[in-house]
């Protein structure tokens, strides 16, 4: 028999990526893990948007929406900046985030990749 947690069923719905349809903006990795007792599951997530004035902007949001019903915890595992060209169909990952760090920029570019497959996606770690 195989049953799934509910954190996992929650995890499974979570986009692993949503950022700002376009320009230069703050970009934090999520990695979200169940809180349930023998369930070692976690994904990680991509969340950028221009309104954030600082990385922990983005993550106490949304963190705070994802571990509402009590069976997710989220953590931080860095930041950094997204350059995000519709038009010419690129995205650039680089910097890093003072208070969390540098993401791993290779990640987050493998996730952005999945969901933007049909755009250059790179990536530095060059920049602020």
């Amino acid at each position: 028999m195989c049953t799934q947690t509910r954190a996992a069923a929650l995890m499974a719905n979570i986009p692993r990526v949503d950022i700002d349809p376009s320009g230069v903006f703050k970009y934090v990795l999520i990695r979200v893990h169940s809180k349930e007792e023998g369930d070692d599951s976690e994904i990680d997530i991509v969340r950028g948007y221009g309104w954030a004035e600082y990385h922990a902007d983005i993550y106490d949001k949304v963190s705070e929406e994802l571990e509402k019903g009590g069976h997710l915890d989220c953590e931080c595992i860095g930041g950094g900046r997204i350059n995000h060209d519709p038009q010419a169909k690129k995205i650039h990952v680089y910097g890093y985030s003072i208070g969390f760090g540098r993401a791993n920029h290779a990640v987050a570019t493998e996730k952005l990749k999945a969901q933007y497959p049909d755009y250059e996606v790179t990536w530095d770690n060059e920049g602020y």
